[in-house]
């Protein structure tokens, strides 16, 4: 990677991107305007692998729910889980419960104040470390986020593999060596809004618009023509089908078999239908009768991070002294009950289909 410039030049770049953010960048949202450092933590966590259309649902009702972080340390995890059901990569939400819970039991309920201590945290990473340490004391700290790495690559054409170790690090030291060096306070919060803000509406992975963008006369991804082209990531988890195999049953009462799912995994700890692993498995735990009248679902195909997965349901009817055999944690939910637990978002939606 070329050379790190930490001298003076490097001054146009914040300089942009301050006066850009204050002229057209994101205002307005509800998490901005505050120092609030669980206001702050809460949707830098939301925002992780989230479109902020959905984290403006999600955000404002959470917090009706956990006003305060002794609201949410205090909260049994399967309500963190419902709450956070539907938006996905649910180790987040497992994170924020305990993270929450630290820092009753480390911190006396006040979030540390540098980004050093905060990365120590369950869940919070380098970058999300730095953006609350920014956004709420005005800490110099660089984020390096997707969007981060996406400017910072096509703005000084950085063609290394981001997949090796060694290129991530230069690229830490890069954005580092770019952050403002006066009036932190007021600077440095504009600065981190504007990058983000500038990589999700302006400099997209796909179709990017320059011709609006307050980098463009010296970058050197625009200059070139092929802006898609960055951040070079050779080397990424390879993709995996997974078929799974789900029982639907309801009883005389419209009420549906749920069972909370193991602490690792896919879905940990969320509610869902009972998975078996192959279609035999499945009908092997049914009497011949319940058997013989099993409805079998069309396939729903629901892509995770690393899988393609297929999910297989099979509709049978119980009367509701039954149990399934060899689930001792399931139980009977009612219409009104089930759509208040943790569920992952193929599930209820399948569930809402069904509903009379």
């Amino acid at each position: 990677m070329t050379g790190v410039n930490t001298g003076t030049d490097t001054n146009w770049f914040s300089a942009r991107i301050i006066d850009w953010q204050r002229r057209y960048g994101r205002h307005g949202m509800p998490w901005q305007d505050t120092r609030d450092a669980y206001r702050v933590w809460l949707s830098e966590i939301m925002l992780q692998q989230t479109q902020v259309a959905t984290a403006l649902v999600y955000y404002p009702r959470f917090l009706a729910r956990f006003p305060t972080l002794a609201d949410l340390a205090a909260a049994p995890l399967e309500d963190v889980l419902a709450l956070w059901s539907g938006m996905g990569y649910y180790s987040r939400a497992r994170h924020l419960h305990a993270c929450a819970r630290a820092v009753m039991a480390r911190f006396d309920g006040h979030f540390p104040t540098t980004a050093a201590q905060l990365q120590a945290l369950s869940g919070i990473g380098r970058s999300t470390a730095a953006a609350i340490a920014v956004f709420c004391h005005g800490e110099r700290a660089a984020i390096l986020d997707g969007n981060v790495r996406r400017v910072l690559t096509r703005v000084f054409g950085i063609a290394d593999d981001l997949s090796n170790a060694a290129n991530e690090r230069a690229l830490w030291l890069r954005a580092e060596a770019l952050l403002p060096r006066r009036d932190l306070e007021r600077a440095m919060p504009a600065y981190t809004q504007g990058l983000m803000d500038l990589g999700a509406t302006v400099c997209t992975r796909r179709n990017p618009t320059c011709a609006v963008c307050p980098l463009a006369g010296r970058c050197l991804a625009a200059r070139n023509g092929h802006p898609e082209c960055y951040p070079v990531k050779t080397r990424r988890a390879e993709r995996r089908a997974l078929a799974v195999w789900l029982l639907h049953a309801t009883d005389e009462h419209e009420r549906v078999w749920l069972t909370p799912r193991p602490a690792r995994g896919i879905w940990a700890r969320l509610y869902c239908l009972p998975e078996y692993g192959t279609r035999a498995e499945l009908l092997a735990a049914l009497a011949a009768p319940t058997r013989a009248h099993a409805v079998f679902r069309a396939p729903i195909a629901h892509a995770l991070t690393h899988r393609d997965l297929s999910l297989h349901v099979v509709s049978v009817r119980l009367t509701s002294n039954n149990r399934l055999d060899g689930d001792s944690e399931g139980r009977w939910h009612a219409p009104s009950a089930w759509p208040a637990l943790g569920l992952p978002a193929p599930i209820r939606r399948f569930l809402q289909a069904q509903a009379p």
